[in-house]
This record gives structure tokens, C-alpha cells and sequence, in this order.
């Protein structure tokens, strides 16, 4: 059977993990916070103490890391998976990271005869529970392919994007969408709430209207709740918004609605929320109003 193995034990790739280990796959593990990973070496993971070990023991490496410079260091830095794998094997990073990047570890990873996919996702941490994930990939096609049981163990829905970086291309149109919609959420439920309204029973107006969305239905709900955890934390949220600023830049696009998004959740991780879940734009919004949601 296949070795698979898995650097990045966080809020999403723990419980992608654990979809594999449950499958029956042999899992070699890392996490730079070891503890974090308890719940997958108690349930049968193995441990390596660096990327370059889990790499050397692997037949394919999934990672799922936090920043583009954790995606580096993890793939080409010392003690990484390039100096551990063996010619043939396959890298597959599912974290959202920079297109560029994705194009410059193909590159190495061509000279030592290895094959490098970008497949970042989106769902959150609840399509990462439950295996409904969508999954953008770019690379080589084959390979893509021939990893279908592994996506599906992981996700819903399954897209081959073309050459390497077009999957990470792909999740920024996806952040981008997002980061609209997430001004108009929190906007509209300060609205209700602000008028008076039973937003229960607005949200059972809207949701299945024009207006329903995946954030709608998933984050709406935990605002109410006042629960502002995260399922995807809002300082990634703003490094993504970030690379998507900085491709349009090279392509010569104006968006000016992602900027206003960008430059709000920035005041949202000033106030003390950047390990929050992305509906804490909310409360940050009801501050500049003069309202404590919290105490309501």
C-alpha cells in the first residue's frame, strides 16, 4: 500500500489527515508543535521529527502549512521534503499559497525528478470534518488524476486546473468572492441586529434566497451564536488577500473592492483578532458603531 505522508497538523489538516489514516493508508507525520498532532499518532500516525524524515519514508508528501515562507522552508529549506524523497515520489501542498511559488518548486523539484502539485482547498474546517472540501489542482495531469482516491477521501468536489500555480490561481478567485461577500455578511447581520430584528428569522429569509451563500449558511449562524473560533483564521485570511493584491498587481488589474476587504480585516487583527475565525470581521465592525456584541 501506498505511504503517504503529512507535514501541517492545524485546524484543516488534521482532520484531512485523519480522513486517510481512516481509509487505512500507512501515515508518516510532522508538525512543528508536536502536540498538535496527538490525535493522529494516537489513532496510528507515525512520527518524524522534520519534513526531509516523514519525505524519506513517503511515497507521497501532503502538506498543509500556514504561510507561502512555512510552504518554502517545509518544501526547499534544510531538513526539508526535497532532500528526503525519492526520485519519483510526488509533493502535493494544499496550502493557499503564491502561484509564483508553486511554479519555482516545480522547477526544483523537475531537477531531482519529482513531481510537485498545488491543490489548495476550500470548505473550511468543516468540509475538513466531513470530506466536502473543493479541491483546485495544477500540475501534471496524470499524477493529478492518479491521486483520485486520495482527493476523494477528502473532498466533494475535484478540479484539475491545469499547469502548476493554475491551482493556486484558482483559490484566489475564491478568497476574492469570499472577501466581498464577508463585508456584505457582517454588514447585513449588523444591520438586523442594529433594527431590531429576530435575525434567526432573517437569516431563514435569506439564506435561500439571491442572497444565500456558503458563508451565509456556515458563518452567519456562528455569529449569532457570538461564536467567533476559527474554521479559517483571519491572519491567513489577510496573507491570502495579500498574494491575490500582489498577482493583480503583476497583471495589471484594479481591485479596489479586495483592497477596502484587506484594509478591514487588517483593523480587525489590530484589534487582538488575527487568530480568530473570519466572522470576527463583525465585531470589529460593531466597535466602529459603538457596539459591544459581546455584551448584548
Amino acid at each position: 500500500m501506498t505511504t503517504l505522508g503529512w507535514i501541517g497538523a492545524g485546524i484543516m489538516g488534521r482532520n484531512m489527515a485523519r480522513r486517510l489514516l481512516n481509509a487505512g493508508y500507512p501515515l508518516n507525520v510532522y508538525n512543528r508543535t508536536k502536540n498538535k498532532a496527538t490525535e493522529l499518532l494516537n489513532a496510528g500516525a507515525v512520527w518524524y521529527s522534520s519534513p526531509k524524515m516523514v519525505a524519506q519514508h513517503s511515497d507521497i508528501v501532503f502538506l498543509m502549512v500556514g504561510f507561502p515562507q512555512d510552504v518554502r522552508e517545509t518544501i526547499l529549506g534544510r531538513d526539508g521534503v526535497l532532500e528526503g524523497i525519492k526520485p519519483h515520489g510526488i509533493i502535493v501542498d494544499m496550502t493557499t499559497s503564491s502561484p509564483a511559488l508553486a511554479k519555482e518548486i516545480e522547477t526544483e523539484c523537475r531537477k531531482k525528478n519529482v513531481i510537485s502539485l498545488d491543490a489548495p482547498v476550500s470548505g473550511g474546517d468543516s468540509g475538513a470534518k466531513n470530506a466536502t472540501l473543493s479541491i483546485m489542482i495544477g500540475g501534471h495531469r496524470q499524477t493529478a488524476e492518479s491521486l483520485a482516491p486520495f482527493w476523494n477521501l477528502m473532498g466533494k468536489t475535484v478540479v484539475y486546473h491545469g499547469a502548476s500555480g493554475n491551482g493556486q490561481h484558482a483559490k484566489m478567485v475564491n478568497q476574492t468572492l469570499i472577501a466581498g461577500n464577508m463585508i456584505g455578511l457582517c454588514e447585513a447581520i449588523l444591520y438586523g441586529f442594529r433594527s431590531g430584528l429576530d435575525m434567526e428569522k432573517v437569516l431563514q429569509s435569506v439564506s435561500d434566497g439571491a442572497a444565500g451563500s456558503w458563508s451565509l449558511t456556515n458563518l452567519a449562524p456562528r455569529i449569532l451564536k457570538k461564536d467567533f473560533a476559527p474554521g479559517f483564521m483571519i491572519e491567513h485570511f489577510i496573507k491570502d488577500l495579500g498574494i491575490i493584491l500582489e498577482e493583480s498587481r503583476r497583471m495589471g488589474l484594479a481591485l479596489p473592492g479586495l483592497a477596502l476587504a484587506e484594509q478591514l480585516y487588517i483593523a480587525a487583527k489590530s484589534k487582538g483578532y488575527a487568530k480568530n475565525g473570519t466572522q470576527t470581521l463583525f465585531l470589529a465592525l460593531a466597535e466602529l458603531s459603538g457596539i459591544d456584541y459581546q455584551s448584548e
